[in-house]
């Protein structure tokens, strides 16, 4: 006997919502799970696939930091507007631009073939104390060695020319860290605009903190770079070690990549230094630790004081990684992206709800925005 509609008898299965009703709480939360979970993984793709526009974007922020602060502290001198003294820092660093690429291709023009004869014999003396030691090294080219170093770092260079091209890229960089260094509350906002009422405001603190955090990096990074490129160059012109300017400058600019930098210009000095005979290479040695001294005892602690402590250790581990991952241009940022993570989790902290009874939390400091106007 079939029942009418609506009637059931006794004992009868009671029917349930199926997986596509979307009232059941239980098909819901399952389905809220699954988009996590998707999104999630749709979110590490994006950042995969995207890795070198991201990066470039990040780039972007930390030259729009130190635009700004120049802009602040030309600012102390200069009492005109900020559009002006961010035009005068950003054509000032374009003239340095010009000038360091125009001196240093100049310099590796003209001293490229000296340069690699050096190295080659370099190579050949320590391969020559390796097998007097009793270490074979004799069937190692130095040639070849010095071939396959330079096509190494050839490799390295390549993930950020064959996305847009070296060039394109560095001007990619300067544009956006100009456009973001004129009118940094239009891009806060933006990046607020995406989030909820209540958490804009931690937003906008948070982004100041990171402002402030890579301000003060970039500024002690700088003052890095000019110590030690001017002071290298000064000390290993006295001591008559050959392309005294031409070392100062790489090591200048190789020291903005912090541990690894570092140990590149250290190893090139050393080399160089040698060539010119036993006493100018250990002066060479101690320029580059006297160098390393002022900069590791005195200007990192500085620095580290005024922004972040960052543990060397964890620098260096996250500059293989990002090196390993995204090229040259994940090697030079890990150090900023490392910071404003620690930063932003900080700020978190501070601002934390979640404390356990009885305990208080310290009050946030004065935010600031990346720039502000005036």
């Amino acid at each position: 006997m079939i029942n009418a509609p609506g009637e059931a008898d006794q004992g009868d299965h009671v029917e349930r919502p199926g997986p596509v009703e979307m009232r059941d709480p239980f098909t819901r939360r399952e389905l809220k799970r699954a988009s996590i979970w998707i999104g999630c993984i749709l979110a590490v793709a994006g950042v995969i696939i995207l890795a070198q526009p991201l990066l470039l974007i990040v780039a972007g922020v930390v030259f729009a930091s130190m635009l700004d602060g120049g802009a602040r502290l030309l600012g102390r001198v200069l009492k005109i507007g900020r559009g002006w003294r961010i035009a005068i820092v950003a054509l000032l660093t374009l003239a340095f631009l010009v000038g360091t690429f125009w001196f240093a291709g100049y310099q590796l023009a003209e001293q490229a073939a000296t340069f690699r004869q050096l190295l080659t014999g370099q190579t050949q003396q320590i391969l020559g104390g390796l097998n007097r030691l009793g270490i074979d090294a004799g069937s190692v080219d130095p040639q070849q060695l010095i071939g396959q170093a330079m096509s190494g770092l050839g490799r390295l260079t390549s993930a950020v020319s064959s996305a847009f091209g070296a060039l394109t890229s560095i001007v990619l960089i300067l544009v956006i860290g100009l456009f973001i260094a004129i009118e940094p509350r239009l891009y806060e906002r933006g990046v607020a605009w995406m989030l909820p009422l209540d958490q804009r405001d931690s937003a906008y603190r948070t982004m100041g903190a990171l402002g402030r955090t890579l301000r003060h990096l970039m500024f002690g990074r700088l003052i890095g770079m000019l110590v030690e490129g001017v002071a290298t160059w000064a000390l290993l012109a006295v001591g008559g070690v050959p392309m005294a300017a031409l070392l100062g400058l790489l090591t200048g600019i190789l020291a903005f990549i912090p541990n690894i930098g570092a140990i590149i210009s250290g190893v090139l000095i050393v080399l160089i230094g040698f060539s010119a005979g036993f006493d100018t290479g250990l002066w060479a040695i101690g320029v580059y630790c006297v160098v390393q001294f002022v900069d590791g005892y005195l200007i990192v602690p500085y620095v580290a004081r005024k922004t972040v402590d960052l543990a060397p250790a964890l620098v260096l581990g996250a500059q293989l990684i990002f090196g390993a991952l995204f090229g040259i241009l994940g090697l030079t940022l890990a150090d900023p992206i490392v910071a404003m993570i620690k930063a932003a989790l900080q700020q978190r902290a501070v601002e934390r709800p979640d404390l356990p009874p009885g305990a208080e939390a310290h009050p946030a400091p004065p935010s600031e925005p990346i720039a502000t106007s005036g």
